[in-house]
C-alpha cells in the first residue's frame, strides 16, 4: 500500500518539476528578450520549444539521478535544498554543453536567468511538499506502523530516535523482547507484546508496514529465524547493526563492487562536498586576504617598530591527514620566548611584547594565515591545528583526539565561537570538533565566520 502510494506522490512531484521547469524557462525568457534590455534578436519558435523539451528531459532525468524522486524521510531541509542545488548546477551544464553541440545559437543569459528562477522554483515547491506532508504526519495521518525487534539499549535508543522526530510519519506500535518478563511493560510508550518467538503471532494480530530488528551483537544467531519468517511477509524489514558503540566519524553503509559494508569511520569530505569546501575557500581567502592587505602592512610596521625580530613567525602545525606545514602569524613574542622548550601561551604571558599582546587580545595575529587558507594548508573553518610537539600527549589522554585531523585545520571554527580558546578544556574542544566535523555544511561554515566577523574572536580567553 506505501509502495503504491509513494509511487503516486513521486509522479505528483515529477509532474509539480515539470510545470515549474516550464514557468522557470517561460519567465526567462520573458525576462530576457521582453523587458527592455534585449540586444539580441528573438529567437525562433522552434529553436525555444527545443530548448524547453531539452529542460523537460534533461533536469528530470538528473534530479532523478540525484535521489529526488525517491522518498526520504530523514533528509532534512537543508539537505534537500542542497541536493536540488547540487542537481540543478549538474543539470545546466549537461543542458549547456549539448545545446552547445546541436544549436547553431542560443542564449545564454536566458539560460542563466532561467536556472535561477529554476531553483528558487523547484526548492520551493519541494519545501512546500515537505511542510503539509510533515503536517499531515503531525496529525496522524500517512503514518508508517513499526514494530521493533529487541528491547534492550539499541532498541530503546531506536524508539527515541523514532518519537522525537514525529513529523517523519512513524509510529512504534509494538516491541519484541528476548526477556519474558519484560511482557506486558512499556518501552518509550510502546508496548512490549511478546518475545522473539511471537513475530509470526504479533504480525498477524496488528498491521505493521516496517520491521526494525535491533538487536544485540550477542543475539545476532537469532536473525537468521527472524528472517526467515520475515521472508514469508510483505512488510518492510530494517536491521540497525549494533556497531555504534565503534563507528566515530562518518559510519554508515557502503556498496563495493555490489558488496555491502558497514563503515566504523570514514572521511567526512568527500566527493562535491570536498570540492565545495575547497572553492569557497579558495574564493573568500584571496577576498579577505585582498581586503586586509592593508591592515596588515600597517601592523607588520608597528611589529617592525616595537621590537626586535621578524615581522612573521612561521610555527610548525599538524594539519590533514597529520601533514604538517609551516602555520603563518604576526609575531607577539619575543624572539627568545622559546629558548626553554615549547610552551602553551597563557594569560599575562610574560614573553609578549606589547604590540602582541594587542595583537592577541583581537586575534589581528592571525591574519597572514588567509594565506595558508589559499595555498591550502588550511580551512576558513576547522578545527583549530596544533603543534607536533603537543599532539602525542593530547592522543594519549583524550580518546578520538585523532579525529579531528581528518579535515583541514581551520582559522576559526565551532569550538572557537563558543569561547573554548587558550588554556580552555582540550576535551570540551574535541567535542565541539568532532560536532562540526559530524554535521559540516557551507552554511555551518558561513554561520561560523558570520560569528566570528561579530565578535567570536574577542574571547576573554583570548591571548
Amino acid at each position: 500500500m506505501f509502495r503504491r502510494f509513494q509511487r503516486f506522490y513521486n509522479s505528483i512531484k515529477l509532474l509539480a518539476d515539470w510545470v515549474m521547469l516550464s514557468a522557470a524557462f517561460g519567465l526567462a525568457y520573458w525576462t530576457r528578450f521582453h523587458t527592455g534590455f534585449a540586444h539580441e534578436s528573438i529567437p525562433k519558435l522552434e529553436d525555444t520549444l527545443f530548448s524547453l523539451l531539452m529542460v523537460l528531459v534533461i533536469f528530470p532525468v538528473t534530479f532523478r539521478q540525484s535521489n529526488l524522486y525517491t522518498t526520504n524521510r530523514s533528509r532534512t531541509h537543508m539537505g534537500e535544498i542542497f541536493e536540488v542545488f547540487k542537481a540543478t548546477v549538474f543539470a545546466t551544464l549537461i543542458l549547456v554543453g549539448l545545446t552547445y553541440f546541436t544549436r547553431e545559437r542560443y542564449s545564454r543569459m536566458t539560460i542563466a536567468i532561467f536556472v535561477v528562477y529554476a531553483f528558487v522554483g523547484v526548492t520551493l515547491v519541494r519545501l512546500g511538499f515537505r511542510a503539509v506532508f510533515n503536517e499531515i504526519r503531525r496529525r496522524g495521518f500517512n503514518v508508517k506502523s513499526i514494530l521493533v525487534v529487541g528491547a534492550g539499549e539499541l532498541g530503546q535508543r531506536v524508539i527515541e530516535t523514532i518519537q522525537s522526530h514525529r513529523e517523519l510519519g512513524f509510529r512504534v506500535v509494538g516491541v519484541l523482547t528476548r526477556k519474558p518478563e519484560k511482557i506486558g511493560t512499556f518501552v518509550q510508550d510502546a508496548e512490549v507484546l511478546g518475545q522473539l518467538g511471537d513475530l509470526n503471532r504479533v504480525l498477524d494480530k496488528i498491521s505493521v508496514d516496517q520491521v526494525i530488528i535491533a538487536l544485540p551483537l550477542e543475539e545476532q544467531a537469532s536473525l537468521r529465524e527472524l528472517m526467515d519468517t520475515l521472508a514469508q511477509r510483505t512488510v518492510d524489514v530494517k536491521v540497525v547493526p549494533d556497531l555504534y558503540q565503534y563507528m566515530t566519524l562518518h559510519g554508515g553503509f557502503e556498496e563495493f563492487g555490489g558488496l555491502p559494508m558497514i563503515s566504523l569511520q570514514g572521511a567526512p569530505l568527500d566527493g562535491w562536498n570536498r570540492i565545495a569546501k575547497r572553492v569557497f575557500d579558495v574564493l573568500f581567502s584571496g577576498m579577505l586576504l585582498l581586503i586586509s592587505l592593508p591592515v596588515l602592512a600597517v601592523l607588520a610596521l608597528l611589529v617592525k617598530l616595537t621590537s626586535k625580530g621578524p615581522v612573521l613567525y612561521r610555527q610548525e602545525r599538524m594539519g590533514m591527514d597529520g601533514h604538517t606545514f609551516d602555520m603563518l602569524k604576526l609575531r607577539t613574542m619575543r624572539t627568545d620566548a622559546e629558548a626553554a622548550g615549547a610552551a602553551m601561551a597563557s594569560a599575562d604571558d610574560p614573553r609578549r611584547t606589547a604590540m602582541g599582546t594587542f595583537l592577541r587580545r583581537f586575534s589581528l595575529d592571525e591574519l597572514p594565515q588567509f594565506w595558508n587558507v589559499l595555498v591550502g594548508d588550511m580551512s576558513l573553518v576547522g578545527p583549530r591545528p596544533e603543534r607536533p610537539v603537543f599532539i602525542q600527549e593530547f592522543k594519549r589522554q583524550i580518546p578520538r583526539y585523532h579525529l579531528r585531523h581528518m579535515v583541514k585545520s581551520g582559522i576559526t571554527g565551532w569550538a572557537q565561537i563558543n569561547g573554548l580558546r587558550g588554556q580552555t578544556s582540550i576535551q570540551k574542544r574535541i567535542e565541539f570538533d568532532l560536532y562540526y566535523i559530524e554535521n559540516w555544511s557551507l552554511l555551518l561554515d558561513v554561520k561560523i565566520l558570520l560569528r566570528t566577523a561579530f565578535g567570536g574572536f574577542l574571547s576573554r580567553n583570548a591571548y
